[in-house]
């Protein structure tokens, strides 16, 4: 494959979407071609398992991971892969480690079983670059406080401070592969240091 894969990693409310926005917009500007995609979601498949994750009903644990794995292998299948070998950059928000952070570390599943899972759904994809917006529990909180909230956001505190250790923890095993980024500076901090990182790496 001759594209790039770029992921976004992070707790709501740190940052992810509007990044993503403006990276896109730079590197369009420079010419290159960018396909912006989000787990759950991708394409219809995709966008109608979201529907089921995100609403407020009660699901158990590996329910819930099923669904985004399912989700993960037709959105790679459809989406991700034909983008990639067609040259293009592609820039998705959530990939595999936000299984490990929240179903693995949050929840609880065993790391093993999702990594293999992940690596079954994905047929081996690993992203070129992930970057990981990292924020306090409480930060994110307050940043979900202004908008609708969903089932994952609904969480007890306990289960959000998991969540960032389990992100913490998964980038701290692949440094090559992960970009730590503080989601609490200001947007255009946040930003001049995203960009640097990824212009590193482009052709």
């Amino acid at each position: 494959m001759s594209g790039i894969f770029f992921t976004f990693e992070g707790p709501d409310g740190a940052g992810k979407t509007t990044q993503i926005g403006r990276l896109e917009g730079a590197l369009a500007e420079r010419g290159y071609e960018t396909l912006r995609t989000r787990e759950p979601g991708g394409d219809f498949v995709g966008e109608q398992v979201r529907q089921l994750l995100l609403d407020r009903s009660a699901m158990i644990p590996e329910a819930e991971f099923l669904l985004f794995a399912a989700s993960r292998a037709q959105n790679v299948a459809q989406v991700v892969r034909p983008a990639l070998e067609s040259g293009k950059i592609v820039l998705c928000d959530r990939f595999t480690d936000s299984s490990l952070a929240y179903q693995g570390f949050a929840r609880g599943l065993g790391l093993d079983f999702i990594r293999a899972a992940n690596a079954f759904a994905t047929q081996g994809l690993v992203p070129h670059k992930t970057f990981l917006l990292d924020v306090p529990v409480s930060v994110g909180k307050a940043r979900r406080s202004t908008g609708e909230t969903n089932r994952l956001d609904r969480e007890a505190e306990a289960f959000h401070q998991r969540v960032r250790d389990g992100y913490l923890a998964v980038a701290a095993e692949e440094p090559e592969r992960f970009v730590i980024l503080d989601g609490t500076q200001s947007e255009d901090a946040v930003f001049t240091l995203l960009w640097a990182a990824v212009q590193a790496l482009l052709p």
